[in-house]
């Protein structure tokens, strides 16, 4: 199972959304469609898919939360061929926040928010150059920016399995925003590639929920210590939820959090799934004593 899976929060169009990437990319599948009754948004229709072979997971729970390019993935694409067609799929409703073209940094490069408002960056690369075809970048933005460096080492501490690559800094004059420092930063969590840069612009957008981490965990232990490490701002807490106190939002839960809520008759399910709402962090045992007792 992939420890860390990326969580899109939309609207309404989460499955819409999600057999939309799907097309996009080879190896890639819906696996599972689940709607939880009578949330504080309504009814929720949680969507589990993979995209080339990486698992992600999307909820329509309501306009609550936008996407904003904080958190964008990065796909790395064999031609340029690929970027095109990827490209055209993806600005066709989109936003062209890079127009597409040579930079610097890469031969064939685009950065767009498609018509869902999810961020996107292609880029050419070397066919032996990326193990991942897809990676989530964080961009501190507003009142994170000037933070990377001190994030990735945060988080490389708390997880096993965890390491820092590249670490490429901002030459005088390179940035508009005198906060910034790292230009680019690579780093990997439990098998996953993530990368992350402070924005060279002065923006006012911050990282938010529409776009957080899962966190799937062995047992009541694992997210006790999860919950404590990354939980910085108390009112954020909810149903497994915690922001950081860089502002990135995760959900701690246990790795079979499906069969926790749904296992059992629909009454039971119905019973577990309101002790989850009324939780901040997830107790394991308590949603076991709530299917149980009638």
């Amino acid at each position: 199972m992939q420890k860390i899976v990326p969580h899109l929060w939309y609207d309404k169009e989460a499955k819409e959304a999600a057999q939309f990437y799907i097309g996009l990319f080879e190896n890639s599948k819906l696996l599972n469609v689940t709607v939880i009754d009578d949330t504080p948004s309504g009814d929720s229709e949680i969507v589990s898919f993979e995209l080339a072979g990486q698992e992600f997971q999307a909820i329509s729970a309501g306009p609550h939360f936008k996407f904003n390019p904080t958190i964008s993935l990065m796909v790395a694409c064999e031609t340029v061929e690929e970027v095109n067609t990827k490209w055209k799929a993806l600005v066709d409703g989109g936003t062209e926040l890079m127009p597409l073209g040579e930079y610097p940094f890469n031969k064939w490069y685009g950065w767009v928010q498609d018509k869902y408002g999810l961020s996107w960056q292609l880029m050419l690369v070397d066919e032996d150059q990326a193990s991942q075809k897809i990676t989530p970048n964080m961009l501190f933005s507003g009142e994170s920016c000037g933070m990377t460096e001190d994030a990735i080492t945060f988080y490389t501490d708390i997880f096993d399995d965890a390491r820092i690559g590249v670490v490429s800094k901002y030459e005088a004059g390179e940035s508009q925003s005198s906060k910034a420092k790292v230009k680019y930063a690579s780093f990997n969590l439990c098998g996953m590639d993530f990368s992350a840069m402070d924005n060279g612009m002065d923006v006012d957008f911050n990282f938010n929920e529409a776009f957080s981490l899962i966190v799937n965990c062995k047992d009541q232990e694992e997210i006790d210590y999860f919950w404590d490490k990354l939980s910085a701002v108390p009112e954020a807490e909810q149903c497994g939820w915690v922001k950081d106190k860089f502002g990135v939002s995760w959900q701690v839960v246990p790795d079979n959090i499906e069969e926790v809520l749904f296992k059992g008759s629909k009454d039971e399910s119905r019973r577990a799934t309101e002790a989850m709402l009324k939780m901040k962090k997830i107790d394991i045992s308590a949603l076991e004593n709530a299917r149980l007792i009638k």
